[in-house]
């Protein structure tokens, strides 16, 4: 809800202040060369997994690496198959799992299904990974300099942080949807312009688009981004009570038009999501909501950062990194909302943004330096089933905080880059006539002290390579197809271990690798527990269960006829053909253990198979 006289989040002096509409014209250079650094950055955030791209996941995230690997396979599989992409019964066979109750990437691995199917899941992950942190700086770029900062420079380097920021690049250690952001500076932008008169409709369907394809990548992401548009907005109106009004109309107009498309377009998707096959109502024991930020990591240089330390981690490392500015870019922060929000409507929004979102994650107790104190959060007060907010995590909140110091930081540069130059429309008379060159000219001197101060901010925050480790390829009988005879149609394999949020990451790559040719019980997902409560992972079956504590004690306990009934039992509930053991640190004592349950194996390649069909029938 904007002032349609002036630049939609500017209210700077009027010779300070561009048009809102600014001509078409082709990318300056300028444009490509920031571009072409985005990407070149963002493929060196990737570079160790390229070393070695079909053996390598990350080393703080390897399951996470794992599960979005096998989502782009689903995307791939559910083209290729034409099957429905919101639900999939190739893991957590037979039950399957609910995709739009999971973090799917639905928006993304469906569009590039064909790339996927080219070069293979793990190839894609990467390749993704690196573009999706470069097009997030370049939509950023694009924002900040078509409607906020005549600097490309500025903008270019709000655009790089909102992009590459400490906690987005915390998030792509193998959770590539939250580092998916480029489609949200085109929504602020969007929701920013929805009160131009006469553009209701376009404006409203265009949002409406943009939000409902969002909905596909990050639901939460998108939440953020519009409690965030929404502080603006109130921001925006009790400091411009009188355009607000005059907008008021349109602007409201536009946000129903893009709540009725979204909510045409997106409508069978969500309800699917809370009512379909394998939804849930909430996580058990609503467990994200002690995820607060600690208030000593807003000054704490992240892990991957050049500046960083990985032994912080063990002091105040009990939540995600989604802040760690270090004390430099907290400081110009602090230093530059002081001189900027007196004659800046941006800076004074920015302001708002970072105290209101700072103080929202600090979650329901106050933590200091990875202690808990005795003071109560803003998230103590917040019910642990309020829709929504539920599966929130308060510190995730900062990651408003980090998109809004990116803006500031582009600000900076921009106010420091006219520092020492005349106005905008201002007299060309002689500095002797009318004085303002010289004043100018006494001013030059803070431009180059406002782009060391932050260069200073922002070079120990430069991302590192993200670290990967090596993970043990699949079986030669897996990817050879060797399973096929085992396997017809309408029954599963049963890697061992079973797959889980915790054991059988190697085995649950096993499906994906494969193109999820066939089915496999349990698996890394959330899906309902008996009372309909969200939880990580498959129930547990007792056979499942034995295998998992058989491995933590690396010995075979004592069976009775109870457990080798139960094996069976288990074996028919997964609807099991074949049980597959391949190479793993326990290999000789989970091969005791099956042994010692459904009888002796045959070593078929490389691998030890159970041909279980005449057992369960």
């Amino acid at each position: 809800m904007v002032d349609p006289s002036l630049n939609p989040v500017t209210d700077a002096d009027p010779v300070e202040v561009e048009p809102t509409r600014r001509p078409r014209r082709r990318p300056a250079r300028a444009d490509l060369v920031a571009l072409g650094a985005y990407v070149v950055l963002g493929v060196f955030v990737c570079l160790n997994y390229w070393g070695d791209v079909t053996g390598r996941v990350s080393s703080h995230l390897p399951t996470d690496h794992s599960w979005f690997e096998w989502l782009f396979a689903h995307g791939a599989y559910s083209v290729r198959h034409l099957e429905n992409p919101l639900f999939t019964a190739r893991q957590n066979a037979p039950d399957g799992v609910n995709m739009m109750a999971n973090t799917s990437l639905l928006g993304v691995t469906l569009p590039l299904a064909p790339l996927t199917m080219l070069l293979g899941p793990q190839v894609m992950y990467a390749l993704y990974l690196g573009g999706a942190l470069a097009a997030t700086a370049g939509t950023a770029y694009w924002m900040l300099s078509r409607h906020l900062v005549r600097s490309r420079a500025a903008a270019f380097v709000g655009g790089a942080f909102l992009g590459f920021a400490p906690g987005i690049i915390h998030h792509a250690n193998g959770q590539p949807n939250f580092v998916s952001n480029f489609l949200l500076p085109l929504i602020v932008v969007r929701v920013l312009r929805l009160g131009e008169p006469g553009r209701w409709r376009r404006n409203g369907l265009v949002l409406g688009a943009l939000v409902t394809y969002q909905i596909f990548i990050n639901e939460e992401m998108l939440l953020l981004t519009a409690l965030a548009c929404l502080v603006v907005v109130l921001a925006y109106a009790v400091q411009r009570p009188a355009a607000t009004r005059a907008a008021a109309g349109t602007f409201l107009a536009g946000l129903g038009v893009a709540g009725g498309l979204a909510l045409l377009l997106a409508a069978y998707p969500i309800w699917f999501q809370f009512n379909g096959p394998q939804s849930y109502r909430g996580l058990q024991g609503g467990v994200f909501h002690n995820w607060g930020e600690d208030l000593v990591a807003f000054v704490t240089f992240a892990r991957d950062t050049w500046a960083g330390d990985p032994a912080v981690e063990k002091t105040i490392g009990l939540t995600e990194q989604n802040t760690w500015f270090g004390w430099p870019l907290v400081l110009l922060s602090v230093v530059a909302l002081v001189l900027l929000v007196r004659r800046s409507l941006p800076a004074r929004i920015v302001a708002v943004l970072i105290v209101v979102f700072t103080v929202a994650a600090i979650g329901p107790v106050v933590r200091f330096n990875g202690v808990e104190t005795d003071v109560r959060g803003p998230w103590s007060y917040v019910p642990d089933d309020l829709p929504l907010v539920e599966m929130m995590m308060p510190t995730r909140l900062t990651l408003v905080v980090a998109a809004a110091v990116g803006v500031l930081l582009a600000l900076i540069w921009d106010a420091a880059s006219r520092q020492g130059r005349p106005a905008a429309g201002a007299s060309r008379v002689p500095a002797q006539r009318t004085g303002e060159p010289a004043v100018a000219s006494r001013r030059r001197w803070l431009r180059p002290v406002g782009y060391a101060a932050v260069a200073l901010a922002v070079l120990p925050l430069l991302p590192r390579p993200l670290p990967a480790q090596q993970v043990e390829p699949p079986p030669h009988f897996i990817t050879a197809g060797g399973w096929r005879p085992y396997v017809p149609a309408g029954r599963t394999l049963v890697p061992v271990p079973v797959p889980s949020n915790v054991h059988g990451l190697p085995t649950l790559r096993w499906s994906a690798l494969t193109r999820q040719e066939f089915p496999v019980p349990g698996g890394y997902f959330i899906g309902p527990n008996e009372l309909g409560e969200g939880v990580f992972g498959a129930p547990n079956r007792p056979t499942s269960t034995l295998i998992y504590s058989t491995m933590d004690k690396d010995a075979v306990p004592a069976l009775t006829d109870e457990n080798r009934r139960q094996a069976v039992d288990d074996l028919r509930y997964w609807r099991a053909s074949v049980v597959v053991l391949g190479a793993h640190p326990r290999e000789a004592v989970l091969r005791e253990l099956v042994t010692a349950l459904i009888g002796p194996p045959q070593r078929v390649d490389d691998v030890w198979v159970w041909d279980v069909r005449a057992l369960v029938g």
